[in-house]
């Protein structure tokens, strides 16, 4: 009868968790276990015109506590009946272990991109590419006016610097993407071979951001901005832990055989300061 190694299954379940993925690559990740994370920041001096010989109006320095608690999380179960565990081979649950690995990190990608839902990124709309207000309809004439209109956002929210550290990128719908390739090629730019080198296979670099593909995304928006200026907090303590259950209830009965459960305990927040460098690209 074949016994599930739990130190096996983590270690292959946490080999594909560690994959560089999309949303590590865009976002701030931090692993802990603390369940709510504080962001304080100063208030911003109050500047005002001054007549020599006048009085001045003074603004006390204040302190803002900017949080996000980690409430959110999926979770990949998968149950087996004991005669067919009684089957499985070593490598049957290494490919279980691989395979929730794989839905979990799409979880946590789909729930990155579902954040244009929350509002927490700065609206970018066709005005901002010198266009009739309304959203974009992505074409390949117009990309190029849309990678040019994010960094100058960046720029006059006075985040050039932080461009310059951290790099900028854009998430794309496929079609999109298509598009965007297709303009690269016109203009003679080999995008095969200038793949992305840091771990993404899918993607590259054009325009001096990041391009990524995503059927993930949520309908009517793209993601784009500052790498790393979007947070994610992640629980460390369930994160790439199996926990097995015998005999578990499916469908409200019990069964003869295992239960086999990886979760992931998550919460993505832009913080106030970060939020003019992030941008909800809205599109038809």
């Amino acid at each position: 009868m074949a016994v599930i190694a739990k130190e096996s299954f983590e270690a292959k379940l946490q080999e594909r968790l560690s994959e560089n993925t999309k949303w590590k690559e865009i976002c701030k990740v931090e692993y802990t276990d603390t369940k709510v994370l504080h962001n304080p920041y100063l208030t911003d001096a109050t500047v005002a015109a001054h007549v020599r010989g006048t009085g001045y109006t003074s603004v006390a320095v204040a302190t803002v506590d900017d949080y996000v608690t980690i409430d959110a999380g999926a979770i990949a179960v998968s149950h087996i009946d004991r005669a067919d565990l009684a089957q499985k081979t070593f490598s049957d649950f290494m490919e279980i272990a691989d395979n929730q690995g794989i839905m979990l990190n799409e979880a946590i990608e789909t729930a990155m991109l579902a954040t244009a839902s929350n509002n927490q990124w700065t609206n970018f709309d066709n005005a901002a590419i010198s266009g009739a207000a309304g959203n974009i309809v992505v074409s390949e004439s117009n990309v190029d006016d849309i990678i040019g209109g994010i960094k100058r956002e960046i720029r006059e929210a006075n985040g050039e610097n932080l461009l310059e550290r951290n790099g900028g990128f854009i998430v794309w719908r496929p079609a999109d993407f298509e598009k965007l390739e297709a303009y690269a090629r016109a203009q003679g730019f080999n995008t095969a071979d200038d793949a992305l080198k840091n771990g993404i296979k899918q993607g590259f670099r054009y325009g001096g951001l990041e391009h990524y593909s995503s059927n993930k995304i949520a309908t009517g928006h793209l993601f784009g901005g500052v790498k790393k200026a979007f947070m994610v907090g992640i629980c460390k303590s369930t994160y790439g832990q199996m926990i097995e259950t015998v005999d578990p209830l499916v469908s409200g009965a019990q069964i003869s055989g295992i239960g086999i459960n990886s979760r992931v305990d998550y919460k993505f927040i832009a913080w106030v300061k970060m939020v003019p460098v992030l941008f909800d690209i809205l599109v038809a």
